[in-house]
């Protein structure tokens, strides 16, 4: 009897959500992460980019890191912790663009011979920024509030599920937002295109997210490990 009242009393403490403090080095180093890997992707998306019959953009291998990294903060920091990271990256992400279309404006040297391929690899498309920005802001909420909700009930048990879980919810938002708005600007009229357009792209983006993982699982575990405020919020007896 007294064995099975002890293995209750430490089942809240084993299921509860516990998540770290923002205020040690690791935070900070992964939201400055986060916001380069965003606003590297938005200058990588204007270089198109063929293997054999997949057509893609300069900025696909990163567009993964940028999910990881969200998923690694709202993991180990929770869901506040996590929007905060979101819209200073959004933020920063507007800002790098504003720049960008400023320089860009600004009149140039009669001895610069650079304007045009500035303007090609930096010149903003507006709606296509919009898109990508809209698509980011909510498709990184819905998959921060799904993982952590899920944790919430679950505890720190099912980490892989949780983040298969939260990916599919965040990358469906993030690409039927981006789709919707980009489709006019690059010829999509019609909605059996449209409708292929969304599908591809959430499969796609999908499929990687799901083959990270287990990366994604191994570098969470890391932060858990060296996080000194997690280590102490586990230690924490569970409240009632």
């Amino acid at each position: 009897m007294g064995e099975i009242s002890a293995s209750l009393s430490q089942r809240p403490k084993a299921s509860r959500a516990v998540f770290a403090a923002a205020g040690s080095p690791y935070f900070s180093t992964v939201l400055a992460l986060m916001a380069v890997v965003v606003i590297l992707s938005n200058i990588g998306a204007a270089k198109g980019v063929t293997f054999g019959p997949i057509v893609t953009d300069g900025g696909f291998f990163l567009f993964p890191l940028a999910y990881i990294l969200g998923d690694v903060i709202s993991e180990v920091y929770g869901f506040k912790i996590a929007r905060r990271a979101i819209i200073t990256t959004f933020v920063l992400a507007a800002f790098s663009t504003l720049c960008f279309w400023i320089m860009i404006e600004l009149p140039a040297a009669e001895w610069y011979d650079g304007q045009e391929a500035l303007e090609r690899t930096l010149g903003p498309i507006w709606l296509i920024v919009l898109a990508s920005l809209l698509g980011f802001l909510v498709g990184q909420t819905l998959n921060s509030l799904v993982l952590v909700k899920m944790k919430e009930r679950f505890g720190e048990r099912g980490l892989v599920g949780r983040l298969m879980g939260s990916t599919g919810v965040g990358e469906f938002a993030d690409t039927l937002i981006f789709c919707s708005i980009a489709a006019s600007v690059i010829g999509i009229a019609d909605a059996p295109t449209f409708i292929n357009y969304v599908l591809v792209g959430f499969l796609y983006k999908t499929a990687v997210e799901f083959a990270f993982v287990p990366v994604t699982a191994f570098v969470i575990r890391w932060f858990k490990r060296r996080e000194p405020s997690y280590s102490l919020a586990e230690q924490e007896p569970a409240t009632a």
